[in-house]
């Protein structure tokens, strides 16, 4: 017997693919979580291994030329990647709201900006190497090679950051899986083509570090290419086909998102960045064998963090689903899930780093250097903030969600500047070095608590009018949120 047409129009639709809005959240976020989670362990190792080639082939001065390079990189992609955050969470909120189009049109959008963009910061940066590589003070034997491994990367930038926006908006959509299996690609190519090209084995030609950049930049374009097919082969969410390549032409109100809840977005990577760069100027002081020290652990703290950053890219992403669909009431429940998942992997991966890190320290100073003793110190004191900004970390990212921008920005500036800066300031003449490691999760403290109090304290929720006014309202009057007197801008 066929339903009514009363009893089809009450029926609920269809779950899509990529829905993440159905389903027990605890479970859903988790599956969601682990491929973004493996997909940053492997970025991390190819840049690891991809060191290791540089430094055994070409030597110290090329491995100091990739590192100061990689610095200008970070620095100069923040804000595209501040613009692709803010594309996502539109992707996302959209693709909640079964507003299929509507999201191809934020992903077309952020992907023609960007590249845009792209085109001229290369353009820019190709000519600006050599200056911005003296503004880092660049040691004068890694200078010649720094200037040709920043120049080719600066070249590949337009291409390589349309690949990671598809990455950031297949996640939007709820597809995690893609993008690591082509981060997998990348790696495995990378990993091949580096020894080839820098020491020419074989028929391939002997470039020196010109050809560990040419490998990264070719790996990652064949990486695309094949990503790029398979979203068309797999017909996934984000093709753009026919009429929808106009939205590759962004939008007055597309691009007015994308700028204002992008721009505090990237700034908040570059508080993060300078913040890490006074850190390191700060460990410089304390001599040689303590800068070694610091290195080393930096490598454990890359993986002690990658939980939290895989779980806070899950939540926003899941978030911006639960608003788009006007889930109002499932958002806690999203935030509680991150924040159990967050314990359980961070805390895991800490203690075992902890009970495990001379091994670990002795990969990269050696069994018997005495910088071994005190990296396991640093790690005591330090290693156990990444709990702490992990929770963070799930908090700001469903406010962030919501379009809520300014709050992460405001948390994570006020924790790492006048927070972690001015422990140090106050505690250096007793604490000596021990002050730099404390600081670490003094801040993280200050950053939890503050993420902690807007969240239940505030009504970020108003701020989710990426959609529509009646979005934003729903947001405001929703059930048990707490009103508050700052302006929903935040």
């Amino acid at each position: 017997m066929s339903d009514s047409p009363t009893e089809v129009a009450t029926k609920p639709p269809a779950r899509m693919r990529g829905d993440l809005t159905s389903g027990p959240i605890p479970r859903t976020l988790l599956m969601f979580s682990l491929p973004a989670l493996l997909t940053n362990v492997l970025q991390s190792l190819s840049g690891t291994v991809n060191s290791i080639w540089v430094g055994r082939l070409i030597g110290e001065e090329a491995l100091a030329a990739t590192a100061n390079a990689n610095i200008v990189m970070f620095l100069v992609s923040s804000a595209a990647f501040g613009f692709g955050m803010a594309g996502t969470v539109l992707i996302g909120q959209r693709f909640g709201g079964r507003d299929l189009d509507g999201a191809r049109r934020s992903f077309g959008s952020v992907v023609g900006f960007c590249a845009m963009l792209m085109l001229v910061i290369a353009a820019i940066g190709y000519a600006g190497a050599g200056p911005l590589l003296r503004l880092l003070a660049t040691p004068a034997g890694a200078y010649p090679l720094a200037l040709v491994y920043l120049q080719l990367i600066f070249l590949s930038m337009p291409f390589m950051m349309v690949s990671i926006i598809l990455s950031m908006g297949l996640r939007g959509t709820g597809d995690a899986s893609t993008p690591l299996i082509f981060m997998g690609v990348t790696v495995a190519l990378d990993t091949v083509l580096n020894p080839l090209l820098i020491a020419g084995y074989g028929p391939f030609p002997q470039l020196g570090i010109a050809g560990s950049a040419l490998a990264t930049i070719i790996s990652a374009m064949i990486s695309f290419i094949a990503m790029v097919t398979y979203v068309y082969v797999k017909d996934l969410p984000l093709r753009l086909r026919a009429k929808e390549l106009r939205y590759l032409w962004p939008s007055k109100e597309e691009l007015t998102f994308i700028l204002t809840k992008g721009l505090p977005m990237g700034a908040q990577l570059l508080v993060m960045s300078s913040a890490g760069i006074i850190v390191v100027g700060l460990v410089n002081r304390e001599g040689l064998l303590t800068t070694a020290a610091y290195g080393a652990t930096m490598q454990l703290f890359n993986y002690i963090q990658m939980p939290a950053m895989a779980i806070g890219g899950a939540v926003s992403a899941m978030a911006a689903q639960f608003i788009g669909a006007r889930k109002w009431d499932g958002l806690d429940k999203v935030t509680k899930a991150g924040l159990l998942l967050n314990f359980s992997f961070t805390g895991v991966v800490t203690v075992l780093l902890l009970l495990f890190d001379r091994p670990v320290l002795v990969l990269f100073l050696g069994p018997d250097s005495p910088a071994v003793p005190i990296a396991q110190h640093i790690q005591l004191l330090a290693s156990w903030n990444f709990i702490l900004f992990g929770v963070t970390m799930v908090y700001t990212a469903t406010m962030r969600a919501a379009g809520a921008v300014w709050i992460p920005l405001v948390v994570v500036a006020v924790a790492l500047f006048p927070v972690r800066l001015g422990f140090y300031e106050l505690t250096y003449r007793w604490l000596e070095a021990d002050a730099i490691w404390l600081s670490f999760p003094v801040g993280a403290a200050v950053g939890l608590l503050l993420g902690w109090y807007f969240y239940h304290h505030f009504n970020w929720r108003s701020a989710a009018g990426a959609q529509s006014p009646e979005l934003a309202a729903e947001g405001a009057h929703a059930e048990g949120q707490p009103t508050g007197r700052m302006s929903a801008d935040l």
